[in-house]
């Protein structure tokens, strides 16, 4: 008999759905479980060309592949991708809410508009996907959802107290939601990492990265695949046991 946690599928048989799948972060996990034969769906709201060129790398791994465009800020788009999901037979049993936007600056300069739009798309964008894909998950007795949050979220950051507010918010929701969905076998967990080599860092002078590295005890940026090796690892059937934690790889940076 299967127990809940236990997914019946092999995991070349299983979906899993990544938003924001077409950047640095995004497209590392989307290989990685494109590495595995995952079908994977990779969510993008503009970035059209990025998007392909992730598929191309997966389906290179031998992944059956969908790209997906939606505004995550919009219910009525996530339910028509919804409804294009499961059309194609991919609805996912692990969900990755990655898409987010960040936002440097005083908060006194912060305007009530950004202020609203980083709340939508890092957490309200969170709760609308899992809101809609977790049915599923509960029908199956099984499910993955992992939240890529921020180090940020955790201590706060000066000049980011939007973005700390907004992933800190993340965490508390995935806290929350992991002790409602633990009963039917779906784990909630999120993953907050510290300083990234992605392009959202490349507004960086040589000498703020210095600094930078030198602030953080193993010397050096995150690479976007140990930070997916995370991802992976918590969306295995054998890490039903782990929900509702948020897991912070940082190199040491924040304890």
């Amino acid at each position: 008999m299967q127990k809940a946690g236990e997914s019946g599928k092999p995991l070349n048989e299983m979906t899993v759905l990544i938003t924001g799948g077409s950047g640095g972060i995004g497209g590392a996990i989307a290989e990685r479980f494109a590495s595995v034969g995952m079908n994977i769906i990779i969510h993008y709201m503009r970035s059209h060309e990025a998007a392909n060129d992730v598929a191309r790398r997966c389906m290179a791994l031998g992944a059956k592949v969908l790209t997906v465009a939606a505004d995550i800020r919009d219910r009525g788009q996530l339910l028509r991708m919804a409804e294009r999901l499961e059309q194609a037979g991919m609805l996912p049993d692990i969900l990755v809410n990655n898409a987010g936007v960040a936002h440097y600056g005083m908060l006194a300069d912060v305007t009530e508009e950004e202020w609203d739009d980083l709340m939508a798309v890092n957490l309200k964008g969170t709760f609308l996907c899992s809101q809609i894909f977790m049915p599923g998950m509960i029908s199956r007795r099984f499910g993955r959802i992992i939240n890529v949050s921020s180090v940020w979220g955790i201590s706060g950051a000066s000049c980011e107290v939007a973005y700390s507010a907004s992933k800190g918010g993340v965490n508390a929701f995935t806290k929350a939601l992991a002790k409602e969905l633990a009963p039917s076998g779906v784990t909630v967990n999120a993953v907050a990492p510290g300083a990234v080599q992605t392009a959202m860092l490349n507004n960086l002078q040589e000498d703020e990265m210095r600094m930078l590295k030198e602030e953080i005890p193993v010397g050096r940026l995150a690479s976007p695949e140990e930070i997916s090796s995370l991802v992976y690892f918590l969306a295995l059937p054998e890490s039903g046991y782990i929900t509702g934690q948020v897991i912070s790889p940082n190199g040491g940076w924040i304890t």
